[in-house]
């Protein structure tokens, strides 16, 4: 059959080119199609956006806030570090050995190679500070301080 022996049987002002590109539902089984409230849908994406953007938020405070916690960390191994560099020592320390930080009678600071385990029943010192450790970088870890007859893990 030729193309002109065809007849379509809807009319032709009936009959859209692009259907697909229709605003509305061409047939009436097709799917209703309703304008969206934008406000509604701005809502949500404001919404979203914000949760989204608190939460990257949370998770660069906390960063912060980790950060903060190693500088002070360092800041208080320089300050360790001075103490310890102005306390006498008649030894020159090495590098990842452990010592010990005593006061003196008079208030000053000596730093030595013997534990308070070691000295036996009497300390020559006024009392026992901290037990530390000698970093690469020539700062010093403290281990454990004493305080008043007890031992404090730091």
């Amino acid at each position: 059959m030729s193309k002109e022996e065809i007849e379509n049987p809807i009319d032709d002002f009936k009959v859209a080119e692009n259907p697909g590109l229709l605003e509305y539902a061409h047939t009436a089984g097709g799917a209703v199609i309703r304008p969206e409230d934008m406000g509604k849908v701005k809502g949500k994406a404001q919404m979203a956006m914000r949760q989204q953007t608190f939460d990257q938020l949370e998770k660069i405070y906390r960063q912060m806030e980790l950060l903060k916690q190693q500088a002070e960390g360092i800041k208080d191994r320089i300050e360790i570090s001075e103490r310890i560099y102005d306390a006498q020592m008649s030894f020159e320390p090495v590098i990842s050995h452990s010592y010990y930080l005593y006061e003196r009678k008079d208030g000053s600071d000596m730093l030595s190679m013997v534990s308070p385990e070691e000295w036996g029943r009497k300390i020559p010192f006024n009392r026992f500070l901290a037990k530390v450790f000698l970093l690469a970088d020539h700062t010093w870890k403290v281990d454990f301080v004493e305080e008043e007859g007890e031992r404090i893990e730091v």
